[in-house]
């Protein structure tokens, strides 16, 4: 499996703000995750709910911005930020690091984020 091409089609869905469908799409069903120390999901499942509530709270993308990504071997690191007004009035800015390790089949196993502010 060609992960160069995963991450770029990865990064082309979130780019659109469809983080959902990049979960469905590109995770292993036995994906992890860690939020900055923040918590975490384990597993597909949780993930996809952990990213359907996050984007049922967004009230308006004012951007989403991928800055680069890199590539070594089966582990990937891809530079965004976003921009989002939330229902409850609160503003979310993040500049972050998405840190993935890919398995063979070309599913996210692990992925990690970084604050890069």
């Amino acid at each position: 499996m060609n992960i160069k091409e995963q991450v770029q089609k990865i990064d082309a869905i979130v780019s659109q703000g469809a983080i959902v469908d990049a979960v469905k799409e590109f995770f292993a069903d036995n994906a992890n995750t860690s939020d900055y120390g923040n918590g975490g999901t384990t597993g597909k499942t949780e993930m996809i709910a952990k990213m359907e509530a996050f984007a049922g709270a967004i009230a308006k993308v004012n951007g989403i911005t991928h800055h680069h990504s890199i590539v070594d071997g089966n582990v990937s690191a891809s530079e965004f930020t976003f921009d989002f007004d939330m229902k409850d009035g609160s503003k979310i800015y993040w500049h972050e690091i998405i840190r993935r390790i890919w398995n063979d089949e070309g599913k996210v196993i692990q992925e990690e984020y970084f604050n890069a502010e």
